[in-house]
């Protein structure tokens, strides 16, 4: 039995079309696998607090070393963090804000980069190589983006700094199979949109 973490970062709920793919997915992989467990965690209409200087000043002491103040600033850091550790499949459901990802995610991405607990330094020295601490992890991303051309050697390419960010800051943490599928031509609407969402809807409904 697999454990299945449903990341939802849209502003949007109803219009959302990227909250259409993780529930695509999750209707999917029901299916498919019954008996895997699901946990979601909203990052898009819950706000996820901004890090702070208590934050980063609390996350850097050893958990045996931290007051009661510090043991509050990562309190709900600690959560996410342990979130991840527990469960084996990530989905993130993003739309495309400003060729980047909504603001709720970065958020979140602040609050679980936690050094010696999702990520360690190998040396301990300056210019060292880093090391995933979350191992044996798969991750999906269902994006969403109103234009096309975003992909890898595509013309729009250079602007995608939403996937590309997210399968990055994932694979420091320990994540290297990561799936990709993104849903474009939301601006254009029409059959453009519409033959989209059934090529992205065929993609996400074949995965096992």
């Amino acid at each position: 039995m697999k454990k299945v973490l449903i990341i939802n970062a849209s502003v949007r709920n109803e219009k959302s079309h990227s909250r259409k793919l993780t529930d695509l997915f999750v209707k999917n992989w029901k299916h498919k696998h019954p008996d895997d467990s699901f946990t979601y965690r909203e990052v898009g209409l819950k706000e996820i607090p901004p890090i702070d200087e208590n934050w980063i000043a609390s996350a850097f002491i050893k958990p045996g070393n931290r007051n009661e103040q510090n043991q509050k600033a990562v309190e709900l850091s600690n959560e996410l963090v342990k979130e991840l550790q527990e469960n084996d499949i990530y989905v993130i459901g993003t739309p495309m804000y400003n060729w980047s990802i909504p603001s709720g995610l970065k958020a979140y991405i602040d609050q679980i980069m936690r050094i010696n607990e999702t990520w360690r330094f190998r040396s301990g020295k300056p210019g060292g190589d880093y090391v995933g601490l979350l191992q044996n992890k798969k991750m999906f991303i269902l994006s969403s983006r109103g234009d096309t051309g975003y992909g890898v050697y595509e013309k729009n390419e250079h602007m995608n700094f939403q996937t590309s960010y997210l399968k990055f800051v994932f694979e420091m943490m320990g994540i290297k199979d990561t799936t990709i599928i993104s849903l474009d031509n939301e601006e254009f609407g029409g059959n453009i949109f519409e033959k989209s969402k059934q090529a992205i809807y065929k993609k996400i409904e074949s995965i096992e």
